[in-house]
């Protein structure tokens, strides 16, 4: 029963060490790279400039009315 704590404790946290690295490697891979690639594809084809015409021709914008 010596050093019983002490052995256990070498486990569980080289355990809990691989759990959270590979926890953040799925997150990694398969939450944040998608998310860039999704963000880069909608900005690459994205005008503002249209995108505000159709909002102040909707109304959405106080500032700016509809003409």
């Amino acid at each position: 029963m010596r050093r019983l704590l002490a052995r256990r404790m070498k486990f569980h946290l080289l355990g809990a060490f691989l759990v959270s690295l590979g926890c953040a490697t799925l997150y990694k891979f398969g939450v944040a790279e998608p998310r860039k690639r999704a963000y880069a594809a909608f900005y690459r084809n994205y005008d503002p400039v249209k995108d505000f015409e159709a909002m102040k021709a909707a109304g959405v914008l106080e500032s700016a009315p509809a003409k």
